[in-house]
């Protein structure tokens, strides 16, 4: 148990010459720095005039939510006594925008594909998707459902 702290640095890099004079002044171009650690390039969602070759923050979000839930069924799987030999999940967010410009991201849907050496843990597998999803940090900390939709297979 304990407090865990982390950080990140994140840069604007897309002033053009004259800041935010004007919303189409500027680019939405960011980098985020954490010590040690590749840059990851940044902007906002195409739509609202994003760069679309670079991550967007909805983006990361949803892939934190995919990635905290699969750390947390490989570590169960583990314990468990199943094997797991491939694991892919293609996630999926919705986030609603409001008149005013503001907007939420609405949920979430994982979909894990997991492969199992031994078909007879396919059933203990499928469960501790269950598991995996309420002890994931990042799950129980958004204020929007997260669900998953599993398909446990045999190589």
């Amino acid at each position: 148990m304990g407090t865990h702290r982390y950080e990140a640095d994140v840069v604007w890099t897309g002033n053009t010459g004259s800041g935010t004079s004007g919303y189409n002044s500027y680019e939405r171009a960011h980098e985020i720095r954490i010590e040690g650690k590749e840059t990851i390039l940044g902007s906002s969602d195409p739509s609202f005039r994003g760069d679309r070759s670079r991550y967007n923050p909805e983006e990361l979000l949803v892939a934190a939510l995919s990635q905290c839930h699969m750390l947390w069924f490989l570590h169960l799987a583990s314990v468990n006594g199943v094997v797991v030999t491939g694991y892919r999940d293609h996630a999926t967010g919705t986030m609603t925008e409001h008149p005013d410009g503001s907007g939420r991201m609405t949920g979430v849907m994982l979909n894990p594909v997991v492969t199992v050496a031994d078909p007879g843990t396919r059933e203990t597998a499928q469960a501790l998707h269950e598991k995996a999803h309420s002890m994931c940090f990042i799950a129980a900390s958004v204020n929007f459902p997260v669900r998953h939709e599993p398909i446990v297979k045999t190589a």
